[in-house]
């Protein structure tokens, strides 16, 4: 069965940091480009960031451009966002996913940003 599971979540202050993991299982991680996506409240998906499935080409949107890291570790079978200079609009509910749709996405993990 094919499964991404999101963590890391919580409450940070503006200006803090979080680190988002994404565990994968089911697929052949390796070989796959993945992404994180954002949901905030009353809004649609956000596509945010993409990794190609070496690692080695990462892309942002504009606004976390410079804030956010996203990583992998294929012999771990696991993404990574690492959020940095978080602001009130980053909160939202953080997703992986195969594409920017937010195909096989999990259940999500939660980022408040709030003082």
């Amino acid at each position: 069965e094919v499964q991404l599971v999101e963590s890391g979540g919580g409450l940070v202050q503006p200006g803090g940091s979080l680190r988002l993991s994404c565990a994968a299982s089911g697929f052949t991680f390796k070989a796959f480009r993945m992404y994180w996506l954002r949901q905030a409240p009353g809004k649609g998906l956000e596509w945010i960031s993409h990794i190609n499935s070496a690692g080695d080409a990462t892309y942002y949107t504009d606004s976390v451009k410079g804030r956010f890291t996203i990583s992998r570790d294929n012999a771990k079978n696991t993404l990574y966002l690492q959020l940095n200079s978080a602001k009130t609009e980053d909160t939202a509910m953080y997703y992986c996913s195969f594409d920017q749709a937010g195909m096989g996405r999990g259940q999500g993990t939660q980022v408040t940003v709030s003082s």
